[in-house]
């Protein structure tokens, strides 16, 4: 999201002599000057937080940082950040969400504009996921909404999202409940608009209702879905269809010819986070090649950074090629930050009823 917001910054950190230490990548680099050495991160439970910790705290720990993981949904972890706002000091140091989760917190002035010169890191961020692009947001994972699609039920292979609004296909579409946004936003580019383009899609998607689509309350329901075959054809994210593929799920994915909306995870820092140097800290080591790398190994999703490598057998798997980076279009945050509640609104009242 373009940075809409005149945010004050804190004033320059006490105390600040440096301490020489090895980098990563052997650079000498300084360490982190700070008494406290605890740093909250607020995030997602199950697999991913224990990934967080097997990649990303394990390069912290050597340097004396403790950090500990507060595990809860996003919807309940953006509440209390919303509740703790007037407090000096607030429970989190670090917030794991997805860039579509931040832009009522970045409306609403709770989150800090972020400082690249805190974490060297930045500067090998992909363009696409940019500072300029999302200047309170540092880029973790990534991955592209692909179409899904089993060959044993489909005729021919789909070649867009369109192929959902297809009347040969019905009965065999499958739609997720708490991914209304994304699948929104798809709608949009099938009816030839941008994924803000709320009108084109809410004409879309009152098409996409008259062939009775299933609809599946999370994502895991739709994966059952599929390996039943109760259905044959959706929209996903391409991690998840690596994940699903190695489940034994009979599924293959194309890239969309209208576009392929990115998913990215990643962090922010809360404006009244109590140990902004170590939050600048946990930014800095969750860029490190390492942790991409191995959370491309472990998830399937995307390195953001321009360092990390990728073994080819793996990136033809979860990458996309040349041609189709070209397709990759992030959502539109302003849009949300300003429709969500509509957009809500209709797909419960008109879409779903």
């Amino acid at each position: 999201m373009k940075d809409r917001l005149n945010i004050s910054r804190r004033g320059a950190l006490k105390g600040a002599a440096a301490i020489a230490g090895a980098s990563a990548l052997g650079a000498v680099t300084p360490a982190w000057a700070q008494a406290n050495k605890k740093i909250v991160v607020a995030t997602w439970g199950g697999d991913y937080s224990k990934l967080l910790a097997k990649n990303i705290t394990s390069l912290m720990t050597p340097a004396g940082w403790e950090v500990i993981n507060d595990d809860a949904g996003s919807a309940q972890r953006k509440a209390k950040v919303m509740a703790e706002a007037r407090l000096p000091k607030g429970s989190s140091d670090i917030q794991a969400l997805a860039s579509t989760d931040i832009p009522d917190l970045i409306e609403a002035g709770l989150l800090e504009k972020l400082d690249q010169s805190k974490f060297s890191n930045s500067k090998n961020i992909l363009p696409l996921f940019s500072m300029a692009e999302f200047p309170y947001f540092s880029p973790h994972i990534y991955s592209g909404k692909v179409v899904l699609y089993n060959p044993k039920m489909m005729p021919s292979a789909p070649t867009g999202i369109a192929d959902l609004w297809d009347p040969k296909n019905q009965g065999k579409v499958g739609i997720v409940d708490i991914q209304h946004n994304y699948t929104t936003m798809a709608a949009a580019l099938v009816g030839g608009g941008k994924t803000g383009d709320f009108e084109k899609a809410k004409k879309m998607l009152l098409e996409l209702k008259k062939l009775k689509p299933r609809i599946y309350p999370t994502n895991e329901a739709l994966a059952a879905a599929l390996k039943t075959e109760e259905v044959g054809l959706c929209i996903m994210w391409k991690a998840r269809a690596v994940q699903w593929q190695n489940a034994d799920i009979k599924i293959e994915t194309v890239a969309p010819k209208e576009g392929i909306i990115t998913y990215v995870s990643g962090f922010v820092i809360p404006k009244n986070a109590p140990n902004k140097e170590g939050s600048y800290a946990y930014l800095q080591h969750q860029l490190d090649p390492r942790a991409q790398e191995a959370f491309a190994v472990d998830m399937g999703y995307m390195p953001t950074t321009t360092t990390a490598k990728v073994a080819p057998d793996l990136l033809k798997r979860i990458g996309f090629t040349p041609a189709e980076e070209k397709l990759l279009v992030n959502p539109d945050l302003d849009f949300l930050a300003k429709k969500s509640a509509e957009l809500k609104d209709f797909w419960d009242k008109e879409f779903k009823a």
